[in-house]
């Protein structure tokens, strides 16, 4: 019980500092469940429309690889949220690992559990405190959205099937970022391996999942992520495979405490290797430190949306099939905001890929606070370099990544759509076209990040907290009705509907405008206020 002496105190501590961020990012995850839930229930009223979707969507390689197989083409409900199975349970894992390292490995890079560890605390506590917050976190998590699921009309079972399996891949990988954080002295590395092993995770499931019935459809099971979604909600509720992905969090789990007592705090046990003893001319300035610092993460990110735009664009081709009936039709209309329904499924997912570059911004500008607090901002801003060079070199890597993230999204896209539709020449320039519109509310989010950051650094990761709202406001408000009042608080629901709406040079030059004035408050205040 020494070990563990000062776990309480640990778990109030994590959650005074999560007590924003946790609670939005589940009423998020509950809302997009209940939102698709919601919606769905309205595209499919009769039997054969959700068979007919089913069979199409399961005759689509890239659909069944991107968000897994419909197990039962005749349940509302395996149909209704097949696409959040195995993608939510990919970002409910990324959540889960992510909150362990946050209150284990950064603590111990930023000097805090070193001096709490200078008075009565265990050497498994803090460990032990994170595991206790992030398995504590999915778990609520999954029993919400299943009393949500329920809420709309969906079987109690299923919905509670559903919530097991975000709750099983959460456990999961919380113990992989248990281990990950053992491994590492830099919580980006301990995040980088974790992201490695999601993503993994993930190809084998989508390759599994996309075999044909003869071939190896056995590698899905493999993955966590895999298991999660053999739990089949709505198509059987097969109980029984939470085992595996139990078993694994407590092999996990106890690797980790077992590499606990084999290091020093803020050690790691791959130790970095030590780097030249002088820079190369190409790091001497600060661009080029931002730009070493953040380049890995803009590489993952710029493959992730490669294939992403592959295979939006790959699916465009089948979407008359997907929703074949009158009512589904006027839905994707109504999300796309445009008329023709491969258009407006088209111009729905060029929305999301605005979404996901967002992310990608505000990860870039938040890197200014950790460099800040690990103190390693102040003995750069002690030399000749500027304040306002400093915050702009991280600022041009967050402004100019989300612009190639965004192009890179959209000519993948407009080259994969164009080859199954027929007419690249035409498509490729018509979804770039539609995947730029999306950068001045890229942008705008990205420079309140900024905002955040010179005016209240201690509060700047509620930046997430409003990035969940938009994404809640701008994908479930046309569903759900909204006051047209609300939902323009997005910055997304003043972006131009394209391809196929009318584009209006108005907003774009409107939203391109507030995030420049967002961008020089920023500067202003970073200049004024005290470093640390």
């Amino acid at each position: 019980m020494k070990e563990l002496a000062g776990t309480p105190t640990l778990v109030r501590l994590a959650l005074r500092r999560d007590r924003i961020l946790l609670p939005v990012w589940i009423l998020v995850f509950v809302s997009l469940a209940a939102g698709s839930a919601k919606a769905s229930i309205d595209l499919y009223p009769d039997l054969q429309s959700r068979v007919d979707a089913a069979n199409t969507t399961n005759s689509s390689p890239a659909l069944v690889s991107l968000y897994g197989r419909i197990f039962d083409p005749t349940s509302l409900g395996a149909l209704s949220l097949f696409k959040m199975t195995s993608f939510g349970a990919l970002l409910v894992a990324l959540l889960a690992a992510m909150v362990v390292v946050r209150h284990t490995r950064t603590e111990e890079e930023s000097g805090r559990l070193e001096l709490l560890s200078a008075g009565v605390l265990g050497r498994y506590a803090s460990l032990t405190a994170a595991l206790i917050v992030s398995t504590g976190t999915v778990i609520v998590m999954g029993l919400l959205t299943a009393v949500s699921l329920i809420g709309t009309g969906l079987p109690a079972s299923g919905s509670f099937a559903f919530g097991l399996t975000w709750a099983a891949a959460g456990l999961a990988f919380a113990g992989v970022g248990a281990l990950t954080a053992q491994l590492s002295e830099g919580a980006r590395t301990a995040n980088g391996l974790t992201a490695v092993v999601l993503g993994v995770s993930y190809v084998l499931r989508a390759l599994g999942d996309s075999a044909s019935a003869d071939g190896p459809r056995w590698i899905s099971w493999l993955s966590p992520i895999g298991w999660a979604q053999q739990i089949r909600p709505y198509a059987g509720d097969r109980w029984f495979v939470v085992l595996l992905p139990l078993a694994l969090t407590g092999v996990l789990v106890a690797a980790a405490f077992a590499l606990v007592r084999r290091r020093d705090v803020g050690a790691g046990l791959v130790r970095p290797r030590p780097g030249p003893a002088t820079a190369a001319p190409s790091l001497r300035s600060p661009l080029a430190l931002a730009w070493r610092l953040q380049r890995g993460s803009l590489y993952g990110w710029a493959v992730a949306f490669l294939l992403l735009g592959f295979i939006v664009g790959n699916i465009a081709s089948n979407v008359d099939g997907f929703v074949s009936s009158a009512s589904a039709k006027e839905m994707v209309e109504k999300l796309g905001g445009v008329t023709g329904i491969t258009d407006a499924f088209l111009s729905a997912e060029m929305g999301m890929l605005g979404l996901l570059a967002s992310a990608f911004g505000i990860q870039a500008a938040l890197r200014m606070r950790s460099e800040e607090t690990a103190l390693r901002a102040e003995p750069l801003l002690a030399t000749g370099v500027t304040r306002s060079r400093w915050l702009a070199s991280h600022v041009i890597i967050a402004i100019f990544g989300t612009a190639l993230l965004v192009v890179i999204g959209g000519l993948g896209s407009g080259i994969s759509s164009g080859a199954s539709l027929g007419n690249m020449g035409r498509q490729v320039p018509r979804m770039l076209a539609a995947a730029a519109v999306q950068l001045p509310a890229v942008w705008l989010v990205t420079a309140l990040v900024v905002v955040l950051f010179g005016a209240a650094p201690k509060v700047v990761t509620a930046a997430w907290a409003l990035f969940g709202a938009f994404l809640l406001i701008g994908q479930f408000g046309p569903i759900f009705n909204l006051p047209q009042g609300l939902m323009d608080l997005s910055p997304y629901g003043h972006t131009p509907r394209l391809p196929g709406g009318d584009f209006s040079a108005t907003p774009v030059i409107a939203l391109t405008a507030i995030a420049a004035a967002l961008l020089a408050a920023g500067f202003t205040s970073f200049r004024r206020r005290d470093i640390g």
